[in-house]
């Protein structure tokens, strides 16, 4: 199944050319680098509890409203369930 925009970027190779650094130094900064890159990774955002159909009905049918219509609470449920 595609991912449809959820692709993530490819993590960077990082190379140090044509530096005035030794292997070891070299070693290093990139070590640092990508422990920054570690460290500052947004936290996955799991998705939140997923509303039971039947309380859903039950939301619409007490405030009058036809549960085939859109949600006037911001429509959570996607389209075209």
């Amino acid at each position: 199944m595609g991912q449809n925009g959820k692709q993530t970027p490819p993590r960077p190779r990082i190379e140090m050319r044509g530096s005035a650094a030794s292997p070891e130094e070299a070693a290093a900064i990139a070590a640092a680098i990508e422990q920054f890159l570690r460290d500052t990774t947004p936290a996955r955002v799991t998705p939140g509890p997923r509303t039971s159909p039947w309380l859903r009905a039950g939301m619409y049918e007490n405030a009058g409203l036809d549960p085939a219509g859109p949600s006037p609470w911001g429509d959570g449920e996607p389209w075209g369930r």
